[in-house]
């Protein structure tokens, strides 16, 4: 018998999350040139950073020697005045993915359960399980949320649950009246986490400040990524908004200096650029319809997303 032969069973029973492959080990396995690949897999922005985030990233390089602000001060500074909340309600991030797994630390323990989606982003069940906690995966409606049969999933011993709108991977959408009447309905002792790393890429009309919802739904965590329309991928920063309460419980799992100093400076660049945001929504928009129209040439059906 060894170390791991004793490990917990929750940890065992775990399916590790497999990312997509990078284009250079696509090349290798399948004998063609990287120029002639392109990954769809991870979503990842084709324009790459803005402009003025490599160059805040690169200035921050100087200083790597220096541990990075573990509090994010300046990040939280800016990201309070864009959604109008205090900068004790913004939990900081190495990626949207550390935010979600602090969720999980701080609410679920063995013997408590969270719910969410089938089709739901493989990481909801993965931080549920690596805390012992026992997943109820509900089954979808049209591909996305069936939010009266998950409503109807809640027991005495649920703690999280988890929304993304958009949805990832399928693309659906929720209408945001559905999702705030449902969270009308949801018991006050039930975390409810509403992913948006999707947000920046809904059309003006269907986006909606969830964030002043926050006053109304003390258990509402809404978080957010740098890594997709802003382009930071690589760099891991994301974010959370919810209560002062709930960011205390959060910031207390939260591991020290978190988010790195280049990630910090360039997420801070980043939400000046507004310029590359909006191009970033319209390479989107239009690789969409390409997408959708190439499929539908080649008779392959697809989700409306």
């Amino acid at each position: 018998m060894n170390c791991c032969d004793l490990t917990p069973a929750h940890v065992r029973a775990i399916a590790p999350y497999l990312p997509g492959k990078p284009i250079s080990e696509l090349a290798r396995e399948l004998g063609l040139a990287e120029a002639d690949i392109v990954k769809l897999a991870s979503n990842e922005n084709p324009l790459g950073p803005s402009p003025l985030a490599l160059a805040a990233a690169q200035d921050a390089l100087y200083d790597m020697a220096l541990y990075p602000d573990g509090a994010g001060f300046a990040l939280k500074a800016k990201l309070a005045a864009k959604w109008k909340v205090s900068a004790s309600q913004i939990v900081l991030g190495n990626g949207s993915n550390d935010v979600l797994d602090m969720a999980a630390r701080a609410f679920l323990a063995p013997g408590t359960t969270s719910v969410y989606a089938q089709h739901a982003f493989a990481v909801y069940s993965i931080a549920t399980q690596t805390v012992g906690a026992h997943g109820v995966s509900v089954p979808a409606r049209d591909y996305g949320h069936d939010l009266v049969a998950m409503r109807a999933a809640i027991r005495d011993d649920t703690r999280v649950l988890w929304i993304a709108n958009p949805n990832n991977p399928t693309g659906t959408f929720l209408p945001w009246a559905e999702v705030e009447a449902f969270l009308e309905t949801v018991p006050p002792q039930v975390l409810v986490v509403l992913d948006e790393a999707y947000g920046e890429y809904l059309p003006v009309a269907e986006r909606c400040d969830t964030a002043a919802w926050l006053a109304r739904f003390p258990n509402l965590l809404i978080v957010r990524t740098f890594s997709k329309a802003y382009g930071l991928a690589g760099l891991r920063v994301g974010y959370g908004l919810c209560s002062i309460e709930v960011a205390d419980l959060l910031n207390r799992v939260r591991h020290p200096f978190n988010v790195n100093a280049p990630a910090l400076a360039a997420a801070e660049a980043a939400l000046d650029d507004v310029d590359f945001l909006a191009r970033s929504y319209a390479l989107n928009a239009a690789g969409m319809a390409q997408l959708a129209a190439g499929l539908s040439a080649l008779g392959v059906d697809g989700v409306p997303s």
